[in-house]
């Protein structure tokens, strides 16, 4: 007997079964068989098909924090994603503000000059340097009994703790304009929330000095498509980005909608609206009020339906907020995540 004939009796245990019927079991289980990989496959799909996928869209090139709010960006390669924003140790992103006597913020907006000084942070000070100015060192942990002042930003109250006499005399001094105070926002203080700034944002995004978001990102080619434009360059200073992505296309961050980076999370949230600050030159401290705001004027305005929420400001950088705290490095891919 031919061994086909014991495709299902080939033990010895069970007698033959006629050609025919063999045949016809052979067909259903393998019927059987394929509908049981096909419902199979068919779940697998469906899992993956709503299950988040990780597409690479570039790499940071850089990672910066502004310490104290207008004055020059730390240059890092490693930091930590925090709630409120990227973190270095005892740096923390726009922890220090300058205010005026009335407590509301001063900015390079009003004093240009504030992008000259130079800041760090180590072994428990923060340390100030400016042209022509004695080294300014400030402890983190200030005196409790340090008055805590209320602070006015963009409309909205927060709190601060005066950081000396010394302090304010410095900035006082250098700025030759007014008396200022600066103060530091410690954590068991009552962040802003941004959605109060701007309705787009989540009741989960919040802020310490910042102007409304806990982070910026900007690519390389974004600025680079702007320098082609423009008679005189700007530099990446002149926008103040937390992170910057390379090997992406120019302006692709704003279609960023969640984006993963190391293993920190966040959500796109709104364009960057650019205002004057962004005519400061970083080396000069000479505000121009003119570009690189004009050019990009002309090319970057929002569609007239979002004119109520970016009036007459371009758009350059994307807003993002944090979904998920954690630490990234320059060198990091940068992975756009879809569904």
């Amino acid at each position: 007997m031919s061994g086909s004939s014991w495709a299902l009796g080939g033990s010895g245990l069970l007698p033959p079964l006629p050609q025919s019927q063999a045949a016809w079991l052979g067909a259903a289980g393998a019927l059987a068989l394929a509908a049981l990989l096909g419902a199979a496959v068919w779940r697998w799909a469906g899992r993956w098909a709503g299950s988040p996928r990780l597409q690479r869209v570039g790499t940071v090139s850089g990672l910066f924090v502004y310490p104290v709010k207008s004055c020059r960006g730390v240059a890092l390669r490693r930091a930590e994603v925090t709630a409120l924003g990227l973190r270095s140790g005892e740096m923390r992103d726009r922890f220090w503000l300058l205010i005026n006597e009335d407590g509301h913020m001063v900015t390079a907006r009003q004093e240009p000059r504030l992008v000259l000084i130079s800041v760090n942070c180590e072994n428990g000070y923060l340390t100030l340097n400016a042209p022509e100015m004695k080294e300014l060192r400030v402890p983190v942990k200030l005196s409790r009994k340090n008055p805590v002042h209320n602070c006015r930003l963009f409309g909205l109250d927060i709190q601060g703790r005066d950081c000396g006499d010394e302090a304010a005399q410095w900035f006082t001094t250098f700025l030759n304009t007014q008396s200022y105070r600066l103060v530091h926002f410690e954590p068991h203080m009552a962040p802003r929330k941004s959605r109060d700034v701007f309705t787009t944002f989540r009741s989960t995004d919040e802020i310490a000095y910042p102007d409304c978001s806990p982070a910026m990102i900007l690519s390389e080619a974004s600025l680079e498509d702007l320098n082609t434009r423009l008679e005189k360059k700007v530099k990446i200073q002149n926008f103040r980005p937390n992170i910057v992505v390379t090997g992406c296309s120019a302006y692709e961050e704003d279609s960023w909608n969640k984006i993963q980076i190391g293993n920190v999370q966040m959500k796109g949230t709104m364009a960057c609206p650019r205002c004057i600050l962004t005519t400061v030159d970083p080396e000069t401290g000479i505000i121009d009020r003119k570009e690189p705001l004009e050019t990009l004027k002309s090319y970057r305005l929002c569609d007239p339906s979002e004119r109520h929420l970016y009036k007459s400001h371009p758009w350059f950088g994307w807003y993002y907020g944090i979904d998920k705290t954690g630490t990234l490095q320059v060198g990091d891919p940068v992975y756009k995540i879809v569904r």
